[in-house]
């Protein structure tokens, strides 16, 4: 299976922050990426943001991730463990550098998460 190569695309941010387009099931083409995974119905955070037609938590006027409960449900808490993710730093980078500014440092750092301290 040919894996491709990470690319700048803000629409491969997902609704969490995490960038899709440095993560290793989407490079190898077995994930679609955040917006795309339609088998993604589990997730609350992406839920959310399709109600709201948010880009990512990024755009929450409502609350902030630390203080939100979709957000820091279990599943996403377990995630945040298994990855070694912080989450909230993401979307915070992402308020801060723009979806665009946030997609470029993630596909020259190819990663996929900033990591938790």
């Amino acid at each position: 299976m040919e894996t491709k190569e990470v690319k700048v695309d803000k629409n491969l941010i997902g609704y969490c922050g995490l960038y899709c387009g440095a993560c290793r099931s989407f490079l190898k083409g077995k994930c679609a990426g955040c917006h795309e995974n339609v088998k993604a119905t589990w997730c609350q955070v992406r839920r959310c943001n399709m109600e709201h037609n948010y880009a990512s938590c990024a755009d929450c006027q409502i609350t902030t991730p630390s203080e939100c409960k979709k957000f820091n449900n279990f599943i996403s808490k377990l995630m945040g463990i298994l990855f070694n993710s912080d989450r909230a730093t993401c979307i915070q980078a992402i308020k801060e550098k723009g979806y665009e500014g946030y997609a470029i440092d993630m596909a020259a750092a190819k990663r996929m998460t900033l990591k938790r301290k």
